[in-house]
């Protein structure tokens, strides 16, 4: 398998990349598959099914909406949130859907797109969509959001594909221990290797350009966290606290004292990630990082070195995020950044780990020394799970990425405090990942029938 810095850091919109981002994806390929076969003519009504995790808490998530979108050819990474959602509401206003952008049919929302309360086999995220003409079935197609946007059909579903082409890579690796060792065999750091690994899809230039951009739009939602206002949507009537803790840091740190002078990093690194997942639950634009429910926590640590670190500049930006990438392609090809998969563990411990790596590659951390940081980010959110109250991202995701972001500059400091030696390898931490999500009970996957989302609801 062979990932991209840019198959983990992509551009959509909020609240969730299994969820929202995943299910438009996947029904912006399928009207795009109507389009390229001649078949959008001959189409009535499109019917949709949302199986498993995406049935239970898919409403709170916004699928119903995202696959709505997606039918109609709108891109997560391109779409502006406000004119999507006005499109969306005009659909369910006037239940007709212009199908690939141009062909209106009929949409009922209460008959063609269902929930069905059972799961799929290959993975808890499956919708199916099927196209229906005068005469049958058009075309039909079972698609599953695996993570952090990432889908794949029935076909590749399969044959074990993870939604991503096979691309040959200067320095191919599926093991941290591999890593460790690619790093000594050419004198490259984290960082360089995943660079020179990049060149199988784009010129080195392109890659700094396109990561910069991630950086700009991660910054961009923590500008927007900060001075958005209200309460989000969902029922749940849980209020933006970014703005006013924003001004209160303002005003607290030009009077500084010893108190504040200890805590002031810590708690901007949890105003940024505040900011960024309250942008999510209401469906801003955000980076999956690797997921939605996680994005806060990479932008927070990344942003707690560039505004704290003398000096830091856009190639520590680059060089960040090419080395949290490369954690995030071995959680992905050797367990899950999926919540309904492997509980939360899956989504806020490797968005730790990613983030602990990458801020002891721009501290100048030796390999082993980034591998050690991302093992302990891991290590510690291992057993996480995905209980949201209310199906929604807000409760306990949002405040779970602040809790994550400063576990993982803990992590960071307590790597480089040593040689990079330690006990439990990373590979060990992320088998564990996926064996504890394997034995984890459903109800603790992105349901929200079990954990702190019964727990509120029996309060």
């Amino acid at each position: 398998m062979s990932i991209s810095a840019l198959d983990l850091f992509k551009v959509g919109i909020g609240p969730s990349s299994s969820h929202t981002v995943g299910p438009m994806r996947a029904a912006g390929l399928f009207a795009d598959t109507l389009r390229a076969e001649g078949l959008l003519a001959r189409v009535q009504r499109v019917e949709v099914r949302l199986y498993g995790s995406l049935s239970a808490t898919g409403i709170g998530h916004g699928t119903d909406r995202a696959v709505v979108a997606g039918l109609m050819g709108l891109q997560p990474d391109t779409v502006d949130p406000d004119a999507m959602a006005q499109a969306v509401d005009a659909v369910q206003l006037d239940a007709r859907l212009p199908l690939a952008g141009g062909h209106h049919i009929a949409f009922d929302w209460q008959r063609d797109l269902r929930l069905m309360p059972v799961s799929l086999p290959w993975h808890p995220n499956a919708l199916r969509l099927a196209a229906h003409g005068p005469t049958g079935v058009v075309l039909e197609n079972t698609y599953y959001s695996i993570g952090g946007g990432f889908v794949v059909d029935e076909t590749q579903a399969r044959a074990g594909e993870m939604g991503v082409l096979q691309v040959a890579i200067a320095h191919p690796f599926a093991s941290g221990e591999r890593l460790l060792a690619l790093c000594r065999q050419t004198g490259l750091d984290v960082a360089q290797l995943m660079l020179h690994n990049e060149r199988a899809w784009r010129s080195d230039t392109d890659t700094r350009t396109a990561l910069l951009h991630i950086w700009s739009v991660m910054r961009g939602c923590v500008a927007r966290g900060l001075r958005s206002e209200g309460v989000l949507p969902g029922g749940l009537d849980v209020q933006r606290r970014a703005p006013a803790m924003y001004r209160r840091l303002n005003a607290r740190d030009g009077r500084p004292n010893l108190i504040t002078q200890t805590f002031s990093a810590m708690d901007w690194v949890n105003l940024y990630a505040l900011a960024v997942n309250e942008e999510n639950a209401a469906g801003g634009r955000v980076v999956t990082a690797p997921t939605n429910g996680a994005a806060g926590v990479v932008p927070a640590v990344l942003h707690y070195f560039m505004d704290f670190q003398r000096g830091a500049n856009d190639d520590d930006v680059v060089a960040f995020l090419l080395a949290a990438s490369a954690i995030g392609v071995l959680i992905k090809t050797n367990a899950s950044i999926s919540g309904a998969e492997v509980g939360c563990q899956g989504e806020v411990g490797s968005a730790c780990a990613m983030a602990a790596a990458g801020l002891t590659q721009v501290l100048g951390g030796t390999p082993e020394q980034v591998e050690n940081a991302a093992e302990i980010g891991l290590e510690h959110n291992l057993g996480l799970t995905c209980d949201p109250v209310g199906g929604l991202v807000q409760v306990p995701c949002i405040e779970r990425n602040a809790m994550a972001a400063v576990k993982a500059i803990n992590a960071a400091q307590l790597a480089l405090s040593g040689d990079g030696t330690h006990k439990v390898s990373l590979d060990a931490a992320i088998r564990t990942l996926r064996d504890t999500g394997r034995d984890m009970q459903d109800k603790y996957k992105e349901t929200s029938r079990g954990g702190l989302a019964v727990a509120y609801t029996e309060c």
